[in-house]
C-alpha cells in the first residue's frame, strides 16, 4: 500500500512520538519502520506486546543482513515486532555507525515498504540532511510529512529544507503546536510556507500524553490531546495517499 515518510530538518522535533502515536490510531493495517540512519530508540522506548523489552538486535539490522542479494516485500514482516498496543513495528539501528555497511540499503527498502500487501507504511526517518543516501528511501515515498515547531528558527529552517526537497513525493508540514496556540501555530506556518507545502496540519504537543503512550495504552491516554490531535491528523494523512 502507501509508503508515508515522516522527518524534521532541524533537531527532529517528536518525530518518533508523532509516528509512535499516529501509528496507534491509524485508520487501516499500518507498519511503524524505524528509518532513520542515525539510530533510534524505538526498541527502548516502547514496551513489546507482552510487556517486556522489544529485541533490539531485531529489526533493520537483521533485515539488512539477510538481504544482501535482493529485498521483497515479503521478507519485511520477518524482522518485525508488535509492540502494547498491537502496533507491527521494524526497530531501527541502534546507533549511527551501523549504517555504514548499509548505504546500498535505502533505495531497496524504500522500494520493499512501498510494495508492502496489506498495509501502509509510517517511516520514521528523523532528521534529514546528515545521511544523504535516506533519499533515496524518500524517492519511493507516495508523502514526504516535515514536523517542526512554531518558533522562527524551526520554521525558518523547515522554509529552507522544503525549497530543496526534490521532486517527487507529495509534500506536507505538521506543526508541533502549543496547545494554548495551537491553531494559530498552525494559521501562522501555513502564511509562511505558503505554497510550498501541499498542506500544513498539526499536531499536540503533550509531554503527559508522550509519557502515556510508552506504555499504558487504556483510556486516559486515549483522551490525551496527543491522541485526540494524531487521530485527525491520521484520517487527513490516510486520505492523501491512494489505497488499491
Amino acid at each position: 500500500m502507501a509508503l508515508i515518510v515522516l522527518a524534521a530538518d532541524k533537531g527532529a522535533p517528536g518525530v518518533t512520538t508523532a509516528a509512535t502515536a499516529l501509528g496507534a490510531v491509524w485508520p487501516r493495517a499500518v507498519l511503524l519502520a524505524e528509518c532513520d540512519p542515525a539510530g533510534g530508540d524505538l526498541a527502548y522506548r516502547l514496551p513489546a506486546a507482552d510487556g517486556g523489552m522489544l529485541n533490539p538486535g531485531r529489526g533493520l539490522l537483521t533485515l539488512g543482513a539477510t538481504a544482501r542479494r535482493g529485498l521483497e516485500p515479503a521478507q519485511i514482516h520477518e524482522h518485525t515486532q508488535k509492540i502494547i498496543g498491537g502496533l507491527d513495528v521494524l526497530a531501527g539501528l541502534t546507533h549511527g555507525e551501523q549504517a555504514a555497511g548499509l548505504t546500498w540499503m535505502w533505495g531497496p527498502l524504500g522500494r520493499a515498504l512501498s510494495g508492502l500487501p496489506g498495509a501502509d507504511v509510517l517511516a520514521d526517518c528523523g532528521r534529514l540532511g546528515a545521511h544523504p543516501q535516506v533519499g533515496e528511501l524518500i524517492a519511493e515515498a507516495e508523502l514526504l510529512v516535515l514536523f517542526s515547531r512554531a518558533s522562527l528558527d524551526h520554521v525558518a529552517h523547515l522554509r529552507e529544507r522544503l525549497a530543496i526537497v526534490p521532486k517527487g513525493p507529495q509534500l506536507g508540514v505538521v506543526v508541533i503546536a502549543d496547545p494554548r496556540t495551537y491553531r494559530a501555530s498552525i494559521d501562522e506556518v501555513r502564511r509562511i510556507v505558503g505554497g510550498q507545502a501541499a498542506f500544513v496540519a498539526g499536531l499536540a504537543h503533550d509531554p503527559k500524553g508522550a509519557e502515556l503512550l510508552r506504555g499504558q495504552w487504556g483510556g486516559r491516554l486515549d483522551r490525551s490531546l496527543l491522541i485526540r490531535t494524531a487521530r485527525e491528523l491520521a484520517g487527513r494523512l490516510s486520505s492523501q495517499v491512494r489505497v488499491p
